[in-house]
């Protein structure tokens, strides 16, 4: 590993300076009066404080860990119009998905998603036929306006040559259809970056010890900076609860008895070595309603999900001994055992999805978002798929206008006059940003390797050259943070200064793809630690 000298925060350019520090937003923060508190940085609490500053509100978004920390980073990364949803009839719902899909991955964030193939095996006394598979990817594709190709059925022999690791014993066809897929921590970012852009005020790990209550309504909250034990407070004339799995805790600081109004299914996840190349991906049906992913992700293949009622407490969510055998037992359906061996496995996770409250199997529940208001007049948001993260952001907008007495509605843009698909910063060509990256190098030093140059290009786009003028200012930075990713230590200092990273597991974790990848060894922390500190 790189000797890294002491890299002080510094800003790249004029345009993209450094992030004021945690004293100085939590400043902010308390000295003003917010029209919006968003108290969740998850994607659906992200969304809607980037909707509501673009709207014209004073935001403000708090989390009690990292943006994304939960759920919002612990998908299955996928931007998908909901397949199984055609099971149920609800046709107009995949159409809906496949809109916002086909918006965020060609028009909002083109550098942040990607194209890819799925491949349905259809076996041998499987829960679906040949036919009938056939026609559903058909259908689907259709409400997708043939905008992925033609969903159709093609044989074994020909699946297998871009899958090379499909089990085709008994495998008497493969359906196609094309979905997007995404790294989710990274698309919650750059939304952050975008709510900031709006002129939204954020800060992370920043936990909330009791809410502010003006006449019975509740009209802010009490904090507790984690990083140092900082406590302050923030008032705003309405208050949206987006704590995801947290809901509810947050409903009984509202009102100590409220009802619940969530359940939680728990959705655990394998990541391992690839042993071969894939180009397509593959969805297995395990029966009548579930299917099992084998996503080719990150040079690496994702494994999941499992989806089984939770009802214990949120932060302690993780996969167990049982989530991994099942994971591996449904993904031997379709793949040989080569590739399913555990020493291939370098990290797991699993995240919690919020169902609407009520009885019945949760992998039948539909991904709706419930929007409820509470006797404080806190509203609550939960519930609903990443796919349709702006959907949702528009959606609570629209109830914040319609509220009682209008309380917000004066002071706000309406959704319908403003822009429908508004792109995330560093939008881009990837392959244009990685084609420069590795021309316009430094004259006298090493050219960027060809993997880092693609994997900047497609998880900054291009903020991506913002992080190349980085590694030429500062050579040490532009060494790779483990020999075998392709990771360099200028995009910790990034993540420092313009990412709002505080711990060694906010850059391993969601940053970067170390720690998923199995690499973030002590001597990786201990560097990431390292340059956090030299922070300004």
């Amino acid at each position: 590993m790189t000797t890294l000298q002491s890299v002080p925060a510094l800003g790249t350019h004029p345009a993209s300076g450094s992030l004021p520090s945690r004293a100085e937003t939590r400043d902010q923060l308390s000295r003003a009066t917010y029209d919006l508190l968003v108290i969740g940085g998850g994607i659906l609490g992200i969304s809607t404080a980037w909707h509501a500053a673009q709207s014209g509100l004073r935001v403000a978004l708090v989390d009690a860990g990292d943006f994304a920390g939960a759920t919002s980073s612990a998908s299955s990364k996928l931007l998908h119009g909901g397949l199984r949803y055609l099971q149920t009839g609800a046709v107009k719902l995949v159409a809906e998905n496949h809109f916002e899909r086909r918006a965020v991955s060609r028009e909002v964030a083109p550098h942040l998603a990607n194209p890819l193939t799925f491949y349905l095996p259809v076996y041998k006394g499987g829960p679906h036929g040949a036919a009938k598979l056939g026609a559903g990817v058909f259908a689907y594709s259709a409400l997708s306006a043939f905008g992925d190709g033609v969903g159709h059925v093609i044989s074994p022999a020909k699946a297998q040559r871009d899958v090379p690791e499909l089990r085709t014993d008994n495998l008497k066809a493969v359906a196609v259809y094309g979905d997007d897929q995404m790294n989710d921590a990274r698309m919650a970012l750059m939304t952050v970056r975008a709510a900031v852009d709006a002129g939204a005020v954020v800060l992370n790990h920043a936990a909330v010890t009791g809410l502010r209550f003006t006449r019975g309504r509740v009209t802010g909250a009490d904090l507790k900076d984690s990083t140092d034990g900082t406590e302050f407070g923030v008032t705003a004339r309405l208050v949206l609860n987006a704590t995801g799995p947290w809901v509810d805790h947050l409903r009984k600081m509202e009102d100590p008895n409220a009802a619940p109004s969530i359940r939680l299914s728990k959705g655990a996840h394998l990541v391992l070595k690839r042993t071969r190349p894939w180009r397509a991906a593959l969805a297995t049906p395990i029966d009548k309603y579930r299917i099992t992913f084998a996503l080719p992700w990150e040079d690496m293949l994702l494994l999941g999900t499992t989806d089984e009622e939770y009802e214990g407490d949120p932060a302690d969510v993780a996969v167990t001994e049982a989530d991994t055998a099942q994971i591996l037992d449904e993904a031997a359906f379709s793949i040989k055992d080569q590739q399913l061996s555990r020493d291939l496995i370098t990290y797991s996770f699993a995240g919690l999805r919020v169902l609407p409250g009520g009885p019945g199997d949760t992998s039948k529940a539909k991904r709706e978002t419930v929007v409820t208001e509470g006797r404080g007049g806190m509203l609550s948001v939960a519930g609903g798929k990443w796919t349709t993260f702006r959907h949702i952001g528009r959606t609570v907008m629209n109830k914040l206008a319609a509220l009682p007495g209008h309380p917000l509605a004066e002071d706000m843009e309406p959704m319908n006059r403003l822009p429908r698909k508004l792109p995330l910063p560093g939008i881009a060509n990837p392959n244009a940003v990685a084609h420069r990256l590795l021309v316009d190098g430094p004259a006298p030093g090493p050219r960027m390797a060809p993997d880092t140059a693609r994997h900047l290009a497609t998880h900054y786009g291009s903020l991506a050259f913002d992080i190349a003028r980085l590694a030429n200012e500062h050579p040490e930075l532009a060494e790779r943070v483990h020999p075998d990713a392709p990771e360099i230590w200028a995009q910790v200092a990034y993540a420092r200064d313009h990412e709002w990273a505080e711990t060694a597991d906010d850059v391993l974790r969601r940053r970067t793809t170390l720690t998923i990848r199995g690499l973030a060894t002590d001597d990786v922390r201990e560097g990431v630690d390292k340059l956090l500190a030299d922070r300004d």
